[in-house]
């Protein structure tokens, strides 16, 4: 929740004198009520700027419920909620990769590797079925990790890497199941039970495992 922010002090003189200016003065009573609704408008302004910075500066919450699923938001709605990860911070893309492999604790030869074969470092690209940047989210995956811009290198990272985190998470730290989870759906990998049949999917693991060993053993990033 956001609290009400009390305007200052020098602002609610202002405001007063404004309000008081007497009718008999250089000021008519058209131009005080001018004056007093460009003050409103004015002051309207600057709260919407702060509450804005508040909810963009917001940090990531999550708690596990009693069966052991993992749940994630921006906007915690109870105290079950712990504070997760705070905001990533800008940079250049091996600067962002390192940031979240220490937030999410990842490796970061795995989120290069997973980037590689997403979009091939490419943040404005968009797959046929509408994933988008360098992670290659999905419009509700993206709104699930809080990412509003897809096409910012930061928020891609930061939201990709925190949904693979939440896949490894749910299967346990298996990293098969958790590439295919992040290609196919947790839901397809629980309904057959691992890996899914579908061709796409066990080529998008095995690619991503030889990018990872690549990059294992590689400093360079393309």
């Amino acid at each position: 929740m956001i609290g009400i922010i009390c305007p200052d002090s020098n602002v609610v003189k202002l405001h007063r004198l404004i309000c008081n200016v007497s009718l008999t003065g250089c000021l008519h009573e058209g131009y005080k009520l001018l004056m007093i609704k460009r003050f409103h408008l004015f002051l309207g302004f600057i709260l919407l700027l702060l509450l804005l910075s508040n909810f963009c500066s917001a940090g990531i919450y999550r708690y596990v419920d009693a069966q052991g699923k993992l749940h994630f938001t921006n906007v915690p709605t109870s105290t079950k909620f712990r504070f997760y990860t705070g905001e990533i911070k800008k940079g250049n893309l091996d600067d962002l990769i390192e940031q979240s492999a220490q937030r999410f604790q990842l490796d970061r030869a795995l989120i290069k590797a997973v980037i590689k074969v997403e979009s091939d470092f490419n943040p404005r690209v968009v797959s046929a079925k509408g994933a988008q940047g360098l992670m290659q989210l999905m419009p509700d995956t993206a709104k699930e990790v809080g990412v509003y811009n897809p096409f910012d290198p930061s928020e891609s990272i930061q939201g990709g890497s925190l949904y693979l985190r939440k896949m490894l998470d749910s299967f346990d730290s298996n990293l098969d199941y958790a590439l295919a989870a992040y290609n196919a759906g947790p839901g397809a990998v629980r309904k057959y039970g691992g890996v899914p049949p579908y061709e796409e999917t066990q080529n998008y693991v095995r690619r991503v495992k030889h990018y990872f060993d690549y990059y294992s053993r590689s400093k360079d990033i393309f």
